[in-house]
């Protein structure tokens, strides 16, 4: 499904592009007689701006309020670059086709396309950003930006051979189609734009712990925090994003391990501490792509509200909240209880 919506995406961000080109050329009448300096930026903008919001909308459709008031600034950035971009290429084409150069046209229609697909992928790539708070590792943030230029470097270069196949198809036996050889041109180079990013921006699995309630508040004044008895993460484990502490806090996301077992509890080995609940609360074992919790004492550990019994492994699935019960007080706060969303893709607290 996912990738069917990045290809619809495509396709109609393209022919708005295009039509919107066809108003400014010939409704208004706005440079018709450089015709890609006006239909490379319509073009370039609204799909650059298309795969952006389908982007934002498919990573996280269950909170639309949130999406829309991130979607400023991925907007700003993807208009800014379509337009830039897509001026630039659009003026270099009509220099390219000066008849005093003599270059087949067909390597100067290819040139713009690529063009405009280094423009989208630019877009979909830098504004990640703003979109995910992955991207506060710089390492990650690097590979998906060149990814994504890749990728719609590739589509649009493949879309350029396709739309230059037709060409001579129209040329030869399929004469109805002239006329209409550029949306469809479009539409082609949309839908394999829309296939490329539903393939480099496909969510990530890895596994995450989010907190919760319970770990709203630890004062550092705080005797025991001094000692080191707060919420906090070993040296094997870390935070998604650009924490370097170890203390666990709500919001935070922990990145757990795609193979292997940690262990949760207070006691001073625990992969994951927590004071108040038991020494060995529970292990969670990560074998490919799965993950399976395992209480070590009755009613003390919850998944979405149920008690689990002791040794007895469970599955975790996406969303899954985790409770862990405080058997007893460490200190004047007094916590009942600490929780954990369970992430197994696209780990992302923003989504």
């Amino acid at each position: 499904m996912r990738i069917y919506l990045y290809i619809i995406a495509g396709i109609i961000s393209a022919l708005i592009g295009w039509n919107l080109g066809q108003f400014f050329i010939s409704d208004i009448g706005l440079l018709g007689n450089l015709p890609e300096v006006v239909l490379f930026p319509c073009i370039a903008i609204s799909l650059a701006i298309g795969m952006v919001l389908n982007e934002i909308f498919l990573s996280s459709p269950t909170r639309s309020k949130l999406n829309f008031r991130s979607a400023p600034i991925p907007i700003a950035i993807a208009l800014g670059l379509g337009l830039s971009i897509g001026l630039a290429a659009g003026l270099f084409v009509q220099i390219l086709f000066l008849p005093q150069l003599r270059i087949p046209s067909f390597i100067i229609r290819v040139f713009g396309w690529l063009c405009i697909g280094s423009s989208i992928g630019l877009a979909e790539g830098y504004t990640w950003k703003w979109r995910s708070i992955e991207a506060g590792n710089k390492r990650r943030f690097k590979k998906r930006l060149n990814t994504s230029v890749f990728a719609a470097t590739a589509a649009s270069l493949v879309a350029a051979i396709l739309f230059e196949l037709l060409r001579v198809l129209i040329g030869q036996p399929v004469r109805e189609l002239a006329g209409i050889e550029d949306p469809i041109g479009f539409s082609i180079l949309g839908a394999l734009l829309g296939l490329a990013f539903s393939l480099t921006s496909s969510p990530s699995y890895m596994v995450a712990l989010r907190a919760g309630a319970g770990f709203e508040y630890s004062d550092p004044n705080d005797e025991l925090h001094e000692r080191g008895r707060y919420p906090k993460i070993e040296n094997s484990l870390r935070f998604i994003g650009n924490s370097t502490d170890n203390q666990i806090e709500e919001g935070l996301s922990i990145q757990l391990p795609a193979e292997g077992r940690i262990l949760i509890g207070s006691a001073s080995e625990s992969t994951i501490y927590i004071p108040g609940i038991p020494d060995h609360v529970a292990h969670i074992e990560f074998r490919s792509r799965e993950s399976f919790l395992t209480a070590h004492e009755s009613d003390v550990v919850e998944i979405n509200g149920e008690k689990l019994s002791a040794n007895k492994p469970v599955s975790l699935k996406h969303n899954h909240i985790l409770t862990f019960r405080v058997t007893r007080e460490t200190n004047s706060y007094a916590k009942k209880y600490y929780s954990f969303v369970y992430y197994n893709r696209f780990l992302d607290p923003q989504a």
